[in-house]
């Protein structure tokens, strides 16, 4: 049994120190959080989130066929519902579970974090590595104080190479968490003004971003952005932390995973590298500069890892971009034909400007216009005004025909703009729907992005729902 599923019930107790009320009859081959999703089998665990708390839906989740549930306040709607594991605190529990299972892998082990590029470094990193053996990592973003405990809870016994990205808000969180990571590759894909609203300065984002050094195991790499003004000060902070291999990706001369030349395409890239000697040339199945140098690491990190590097290039050509992160929508109705870039998921004044890049790649057709629909960035504290008027240089050299903001903040970047940019601006995103579909022309090339807090995935919904069904790319 232990062969074939993801937890037995004594490897539970063991690493939880919990009490088992009831008898265990299924396979434990999954672990959840949320009672929407459970699969016949799967152990959900109990945490408290930060609206509701997961031991109101215990009992609901053990009716939809979870195999075990742990809890800290067990009653007897969840003891009639199935067998329980009683823990003094849940994501305790979770995390605990996290803990054995990075213990019982024999396989390498990546961590990924920086202010952007993280989660697609981690896909990338997915897709590559399957190419050489079985890999576990997470799905969406999960990478916080519940993601990455839950992650590796679900990371299979037999796993080859696992990727594991890490988040933070405020300093000192991804030291608790890379804890429980324990990596043999880490790295940081760029330092950048994402929730500098938290810190004083850059150099506290890089700080608070180079504690992901202090788990490495000793022998460990660390992978670092060469080109990056904080290159020397993050390769400090990994030598202070015991490591001594430590590599720099980029096109800075001295870089050891260095690009040397690279193609950009409306939905693809083509690149060739050196990595730490070996030239190698491959294909990248998304669009965009910030995505080379994401492959960067990437092939840094898979040769890092001891896998095939030729398989894992090769593999990139079929990597695809997570959904609210650069997924074109192709749209066609009554004549007119648009394409949506939907980067909609998260914005800071690093993303935002790489995101422009790609609608300067992107050719309209015909008379069509380049449009950038831009909501606020969130989590910048007292440099919001300055970074968003900021963004008025950037959009220029982009090219942008007309510019679609909403928010208090992007009124910075409104006032920046020359006039002959202005599309619209309103309050919320809501309010942009109307004026932005009224001007759309056939042709037009219109990207979408903003903080999640802005709401822009309205934006893209309701641009699809106007002008037919999406033929995503």
């Amino acid at each position: 049994m232990a062969e074939t599923v993801l937890w037995t019930v004594d490897e539970l107790l063991a690493a939880t120190g919990g009490k088992l009320e009831g008898e265990v009859t299924a396979a434990l081959n999954g672990v959840a959080i949320d009672s929407r999703e459970i699969a016949p089998g799967n152990i959900f665990v109990a945490i408290r989130g930060d609206r509701t708390d997961g031991h109101e839906y215990a009992a609901s989740a053990l009716e939809a066929g979870a195999g075990l549930a742990v809890v800290a306040r067990p009653d007897e709607a969840m003891r009639k519902a199935g067998p329980l594991l009683v823990v003094p605190d849940a994501l305790k529990a979770l995390e605990d579970i996290g803990r054995a299972a990075r213990a019982r892998v024999a396989g390498k082990v990546i961590a990924v974090t920086g202010s952007v590029g993280k989660t697609t470094t981690k896909d990338a990193l997915k897709v590559a590595l399957s190419a050489c053996g079985a890999t576990h990592a997470a799905v969406s973003s999960f990478n916080n104080h519940w993601g990455v405990p839950l992650t590796l809870a679900r990371m299979p016994r037999h796993t080859a190479y696992g990727v594991i990205e890490v988040g933070m808000n405020h300093a000192g969180e991804i030291e608790t968490l890379i804890d429980m990571v324990r990596p043999h590759v880490a790295i940081i894909t760029a330092i950048a003004e994402s929730h500098i609203g938290h810190f004083d300065s850059l150099t506290g984002i890089a700080d608070a971003k180079a504690e992901i050094f202090t788990g490495v195991v000793p022998g460990g790499i660390a992978i670092i952005n060469r080109d990056s003004e904080f290159f020397d000060h993050l390769a400090a902070k990994a030598r202070d932390c015991g490591i001594t291999d430590i590599r720099g990706f980029g096109e800075a001369e001295g870089a050891d995973i260095r690009l040397m030349r690279y193609i950009l395409h409306d939905t693809c890239s083509c690149m060739t590298a050196n990595v730490c000697g070996q030239e190698v040339t491959c294909k990248l199945g998304a669009p965009g500069r910030h995505v080379v140098q994401n492959a960067l690491a990437v092939l840094g990190a898979c040769e890092a890892a001891g896998a095939d590097l030729a398989r894992c290039a090769l593999a990139l050509a079929d990597i695809r971009p997570p959904s609210g992160r650069g997924v074109r929508h192709k749209l066609s109705r009554d004549g007119v034909s648009v394409t949506v870039i939907d980067e909609s998921y998260n914005a800071n004044p690093a993303s935002v400007r790489a995101a422009l890049q790609m609608l300067a790649a992107a050719e309209p057709a015909g008379r069509g216009r380049r449009i950038a629909v831009l909501g606020d960035m969130l989590e910048l504290g007292s440099h919001s005004q300055g970074l968003h008027a900021g963004l008025a240089e950037p959009v220029v050299q982009a090219g942008v025909d007309k510019v679609y903001a909403c928010g208090e903040h992007m009124g910075a970047l409104w006032k920046a703009l020359p006039r002959d940019s202005h599309g619209a601006h309103t309050a919320t995103s809501q309010e942009l729907i109307e004026p932005l579909l009224g001007s759309i022309q056939s042709g037009d090339v219109i990207m979408v992005k903003g903080s999640l807090g802005s709401k822009m995935g309205l934006v893209v919904k309701a641009i699809i729902a106007r002008y037919g069904s999406s033929t995503g790319s």
